[in-house]
């Protein structure tokens, strides 16, 4: 079945429009792309590192100059308010990208081996080959800077699979790499079904795969990779913990973790997801919560003082809503007043933030993802309790400690099961250290030094000058 036949459509939660439509890739399409790219990447591996990151820095350049525009199409596609949409390119994005590309060389170049007579022997990190990116909507730069542009410095083929609900997202970067004088068909894009996703990760020319994604997708993708030896990178999301000890900076840890629980209406897979407080602070702490909670303003996105936008689509919302009715069904206390926020309507994306507590662990809201504005908190006694409760969990991606004691920040984060761990910060990727989650926050690692390694494979050269 030719799949040019099918359309994908791009419905705006700002209002229920479609945003934009665009074709699945027809069969043909897709091998005459992964042809291409395989191709073209035996020559773009031997293009010399000062070249590929020239290259690379005008791509960068090119999305930050447009990225009034770009955050626009942001908002319009999945709902972001407009005031941090052009952000997330100007900031992380450009963080990210620039930091990769500036160590590239250095972490790339020849390991030379201790001097042996009449030897010379050095391991070469060569490029894996064609690069699979499935991406995701929520941060839909920010996730692929992560993969496309180590991969294309390493000397890698990039395929971007962008996420439905933000399609103008690898346009974006198409005209980008075209514009920075990319060789046609190191990058390319494909818009695909779930079957066609599923051939190209069992196509022999597909040398690694890249996703971002829901746990399902997750095991679905290393499903069919299974079935080949390449490697895959998984980063399926989280149900990030906060922990707030005695002696946290009360005033800042409250303005960080309402920041790190409710921005992009909770659509992050390190946002803060469950708060536990300790009972010295509790009273305290609430109080502060619930008062800078109530300060949101739910609206149209794209009004510059819209600090909450809808969630990406009614579905998300409901998913939300059922999550904490049940919790109060259980015997949790909603905090906040929906009917303060004009805005929130059921049936619709447009949800008021909520914060609950007299919860427990047997309630949906504190075990599972919940991908929404909703801040579950719960009172403990020491760090023994916090540690207890925050390593009950299925994800591991990221935690975070309010304290003024480094000592027990490091000594409690030694018992956390996580890829990253805060103290007095959260929601945040710093790109010198490893983009990494364990249990069933995926596996594999971006960003760092240590991120090149995946999209790379060792070859060693054992050379004897003479017989």
């Amino acid at each position: 079945m030719n799949a040019k036949s099918f359309r994908v459509r791009t419905i705006s939660p700002v209002d229920g429009s479609v945003y934009a439509e665009r074709q699945f890739a027809s069969d043909a399409d897709v091998d005459t792309k992964l042809a291409k790219a395989k191709l073209v990447q035996r020559e773009w591996k031997l293009v010399p590192f000062g070249e590929r990151a020239s290259v690379c820095r005008r791509m960068v350049a090119c999305l930050v100059e447009r990225a009034g525009q770009l955050g626009t199409e942001l908002t319009w596609q999945m709902g972001r308010p407009i005031r941090y949409s052009p952000m997330e390119i100007q900031r992380g994005f450009q963080e990210r990208a620039l930091y990769m590309i500036d160590i590239a060389e250095a972490e790339l170049a020849d390991i030379v081996i201790e001097p042996k007579d009449n030897f010379r022997r050095f391991i070469r990190h060569d490029p894996v080959g064609v690069v699979l990116a499935l991406m995701p909507w929520n941060y839909p730069y920010l996730c692929s800077v992560n993969v496309v542009v180590p991969a294309i410095m390493a000397g890698n083929a990039v395929i971007l699979k962008p996420a439905a609900q933000t399609p103008l997202v690898a346009e974006s970067y198409a005209d980008a790499f075209r514009q920075a004088g990319l060789p046609e068909g190191v990058f390319e894009l494909l818009c695909l079904s779930h079957d066609q996703v599923e051939r190209m990760i069992r196509d022999p020319r597909v040398d690694f795969v890249a996703f971002t994604g829901s746990v399902d997708g997750g095991h679905a993708v290393q499903q069919a990779a299974g079935t080949r030896f390449i490697g895959t990178g998984l980063e399926l999301g989280g149900k990030d913990p906060a922990y707030v000890r005695a002696d946290a900076f009360l005033d800042e840890t409250i303005e960080n973790l309402v920041d790190g629980v409710f921005f992009n209406s909770g659509q992050s897979c390190c946002a803060v997801e469950r708060i536990y407080v300790h009972q010295d602070v509790w009273g305290k702490f609430l109080d502060g919560f619930v008062e800078l909670t109530n300060k949101y303003v739910l609206d149209n996105p794209l009004h510059p003082e819209t600090t909450l936008g809808p969630l990406v689509h009614e579905r998300a919302a409901a998913s939300v809503r059922e999550k904490v009715a049940e919790a109060v069904s259980k015997g949790a206390k909603a905090l906040i007043d929906p009917a303060s926020f004009a805005k929130n309507k059921d049936g619709t994306p447009y949800l008021a933030p909520q914060v609950l507590v007299d919860v427990d662990h047997g309630m949906r809201a504190m075990m599972e993802e919940t991908f929404g504005p909703v801040a579950p908190l719960m009172r403990v006694k020491d760090d023994a309790e916090a540690i207890r409760l925050m390593n009950d969990s299925h994800y591991g991606l990221t935690a975070s400690i309010w304290t003024a004691d480094v000592d027990a920040a490091i000594e409690v984060g030694k018992q956390i099961e996580t890829g990253t761990w805060f103290m007095n910060r959260c929601d945040y990727l710093d790109p010198m250290l490893a983009w990494t989650g364990v249990k069933d926050s995926g596996h594999g690692c971006t960003l760092s030094r240590l991120g090149y390694a995946a999209l790379t494979q060792p070859k060693s050269f054992h050379l004897r000058l003479s017989l």
